[in-house]
Formats: structure tokens, C-alpha cells, sequence
């Protein structure tokens, strides 16, 4: 079975581009361009050599000696929390803002929950001196209330979306608005593996340095490229979909992928959407999400901004339909906890989402002689307000 996208931009049964008549020049040209941009020699230098020196890649492959004795296996830590603005979401950003240039756009959009891409966005913009307007939920905008003010003093405009949940899809919607309005100058930086196609396939190309990253200081570190075992949290599923990248044909390595389970699966308070979710389309391409009979999106809830989305990546829908993924949820109470665990055994305090990663460890038995590499994809600083204000550590 195959796993990665296919020439109609489908992941088995899920993909496409379901996109309102003004949007299609807008996403042709970009279907049309990407790949052969991504595969030019000064495309491929520049974003190497800004990935470098800009991000601060590679990123360390981290033995995480007192998490591997707790937990009597060998686990390794991607620290993905060590690029610069303190995520994941910069690999992306920048590779987006360098394919914007060459299409000869002048003005950039994005959307954003926990802030962490938004704050991406936003650095790549003042680095590359290019308008830069940021959708953001109104309720987010409270919660992650620095990151809403390293964007504004990088120069961005950040626009409120007050509509539905005023979360995460709210934002989105609203951002698909403005490049319905703005279809001619302006490029669409999507944050996740999410959007119509090419997105999902651009975004895990971008974000592949990561496991790419992973095999050849797997190899330095272990002798053997292949870990048993790859964990990431998934919300729309960015970091995931690059730590999987190029494990995702090698069936001997276990995809771990962990969704918010909020206040409980069995509650209506949650965004574990390959539990509750059935298919459907939203934001331009069919996948798995959290809707009613009729088709009414419902709200998610995470403790986490960016883990708050009603739907998962097509790449991951097909994953768990598929089979090849294994799909864990973790509550509120479990990633917190999980956060402060990781604080207390290793000195690293991770961002919220990633403590979803980290709490699957409670709930699966590794071997001793299992390699286990978890995905830390961003750091817990945007999150202490959250941490303090439940203040039982």
C-alpha cells in the first residue's frame, strides 16, 4: 500500500482539493509549481543554508537517560523545541516564504492557534520584508497572549476571529476568506498538513527534515537508521507528518500518533478526531473530522491551542484507516501531568501539545531494547500561564 500522496493529490480515499472557483488559478498554480520549485538547486541551497543558520538545524537526536529508565526502554528526543521561535513550525514557514518569492507574491496570510506558526509566519515575513496578516481565534488570541505580541513586534497584523469557538478552525475559515478577497498577491502560508491539495503533501515535504534529520543521527548514535518506534502528537499533524516522512513505507517502524482527548473521548469535550470523527471535507479536502449527522462541524476542546482542530491531515486519515499508524488519545490531566514529568526527569519543559506525545508513555509497555524516538515538537514557554494557572506541580 502506498502512503504518501498520490499524482490526483489523494491519501487512499482522502486529499483532493475541494476549493471555491476564485481559489482555483490560486491552487493550480501553486499544484503546478511546487515540486518543480522544491527541486531547483538554488530553491534547495538557499532553504538548507536558512535552515542552518537561521533555524539553528539539525536539531539534536537527545538520549533521554532518566525518562529511559523510568520507563525501561531507550528513548530519544527530536529537539525540534530548540529551533529558532521554539517549534517545529519554522521548517515549514520558511520553505513556504521561499516558494511565495518565486510565484512573485507580495503579501502573506496565515492562520494560527497555539501562536507557534503564527509566530513562524511572522519571523519569516520580517526576515523576507513581506506584509504579513495573521488569523488568529479570539479565544487563542487570550490564552497565547505572548505569542500574539512577538508577532505584532515582528510587524505582523494579527486579526481575530470571532466567529464559532474563536479557536483554531474559526481562524482558518477566515483566512480562506481573505485569499478568496486577495487571490492575485497574496500566498496562503497553511501552518499544517491540512488545505487543499498541494498542502498537505507541501507542508510534510517541508517538515521531512525531521525524520530525515532523525535516520542519520540515529545511525551515528545506535548504529542503525530505523527506531522502532516514532511518537508524535497530532492535531491538524505537521510534526508528525515529518517525523513519520520517511519512516512511512518501512512497516518495521511503529507510527505512535496522539490526539487530544480533552475532558474524555466520551465527553463533549474533546478533539481525538480519528475516535469521534467520520468523513468528510473540511478546509478544502476530505479527511476524517468531528461533525454531526447533517454535517455540522462540531466544536473540539483541548487544553492545548494548537491541538483544538476538528479534523487530522489527510496523510493521517489514511494512516489510521490504513492501519499503518497506531492512534492514542490523552486528556487534559494526562498530557499535563505528562509535562510536568518531563520537566522534572529531564530539565525540558514542553509545550502543551508535545506533552500529549509524552503521556502515551503511561499507556503503552516498550521493551527494554526498543528504540523509541519521540518528537519534541515545540517548547512549554507560550504555555506557562496554563501550567501555573492549574498550579498543583
Amino acid at each position: 500500500m502506498k502512503y504518501s500522496v498520490d499524482e490526483h493529490g489523494y491519501y487512499g480515499q482522502f486529499g483532493g482539493a475541494y476549493i471555491p472557483e476564485m481559489l482555483h488559478p490560486n491552487v493550480e498554480e501553486l499544484k503546478n509549481a511546487y515540486l518543480e520549485i522544491m527541486n531547483e538547486p538554488g530553491f534547495k541551497a538557499e532553504f538548507e543554508d536558512l535552515l542552518r543558520d537561521y533555524v539553528g538545524r539539525p536539531t539534536p537526536l537527545y538520549f533521554a537517560k532518566r525518562l529511559s529508565e523510568k520507563y525501561n526502554t531507550k528513548i530519544y528526543l527530536k529537539r525540534e523545541d530548540l529551533n529558532h521561535t521554539g517549534a517545529h513550525k519554522i521548517n515549514n514557514t520558511l520553505g513556504q516564504i521561499l516558494l511565495a518569492k518565486r510565484l512573485g507574491k507580495k503579501r502573506i496570510i496565515a492562520e494560527t492557534g497555539a501562536g507557534q506558526h503564527g509566530v513562524a509566519t511572522a519571523t519569516v515575513c520580517a526576515l523576507m520584508g513581506m506584509d504579513c496578516i495573521v488569523y488568529m481565534g479570539a479565544i487563542d488570541m487570550e490564552r497565547q497572549k505572548p505569542n500574539v505580541e512577538r508577532m505584532r513586534i515582528m510587524g505582523a497584523e494579527v486579526r481575530p476571529a470571532t466567529s464559532g469557538s474563536k479557536t483554531l478552525k474559526d481562524a482558518t475559515n477566515e483566512a480562506i476568506r481573505d485569499w478568496i478577497n486577495n487571490p492575485v498577491d497574496t500566498h496562503y502560508i497553511i501552518g499544517s498538513v491540512v488545505g487543499p491539495h498541494p498542502y498537505p503533501d507541501m507542508v510534510a515535504r517541508f517538515q521531512a527534515i525531521i525524520s530525515e534529520e532523525i535516520k542519520w543521527q540515529l545511525k551515528g548514535l545506535t548504529g542503525r537508521e530505523n527506531p522502532d518506534h516514532v511518537i508524535a502528537c497530532v492535531g491538524g499533524g505537521s510534526n508528525a507528518a515529518g517525523a513519520f516522512y520517511h519512516f512511512l513505507d518501512n512497516e518495521d517502524v511503529n507510527l505512535i500518533a496522539v490526539e487530544a482527548a480533552g475532558l474524555g473521548v466520551n465527553t463533549d469535550k474533546s478533539a481525538a478526531t480519528t475516535y469521534l470523527g467520520t468523513p468528510g471535507v473540511l478546509h478544502a479536502s476530505r479527511s476524517l473530522l468531528m461533525q454531526t449527522e447533517d454535517g455540522q462541524v462540531v466544536e473540539p476542546y483541548s487544553i492545548s491551542a494548537g491541538l483544538d482542530y476538528p479534523g487530522i491531515g489527510p496523510m493521517h486519515a489514511h494512516l489510521f484507516e490504513s492501519g499503518r499508524g497506531s492512534f492514542f488519545s490523552a486528556t487534559d490531566d494526562e498530557a499535563y501531568e505528562a509535562g510536568i514529568r518531563v520537566s522534572r526527569l529531564e530539565g525540558i519543559i514542553p509545550a502543551l501539545e508535545t506533552a500529549h506525545a509524552f503521556a502515551v508513555l503511561e499507556q503503552i509497555e516498550f521493551k527494554p531494547d526498543d528504540i523509541v524516538v519521540i518528537n519534541l515538537s515545540g517548547r512549554g514557554d507560550k504555555d506557562l500561564q496554563t501550567y501555573i494557572d492549574r498550579g498543583d506541580y
